[in-house]
């Protein structure tokens, strides 16, 4: 399947399956990560109400830092598909 291949063409695939694969572990985990800081607040919330607004503040700081694993994998998926700085090793460059 693979033996007519260009060099250039199978890193290109290895490069969009990883990007992939990178984008499903870089959503799933921060996702998981968000719904699990969210329950802690409102359960923080729920227990000592006159603390809300302090806990709500670390909720959004811990939103904030959860999300930015996302945008950091964004970024690394859209340097492989367009800017791939391998890709000059199988050129020849």
């Amino acid at each position: 399947m693979f033996e007519n291949l260009t060099p250039v063409q199978l890193a290109s695939i290895v490069s969009i399956i990883v990007s992939g694969f990178i984008m499903t572990i870089g959503t799933i985990v921060p996702t998981i990560m968000e719904g699990k800081i969210g329950i802690k607040a409102v359960e923080g919330m729920a227990r000592q109400p006159e603390a809300s607004s302090q806990l709500r503040m670390g909720l959004i700081i811990g939103m904030a830092l959860c999300e930015t694993t996302n945008i950091y994998m964004l970024l690394v998926v859209l340097i492989l598909l367009f800017a791939n700085p391998l890709m000059a090793h199988f050129v020849g460059g």
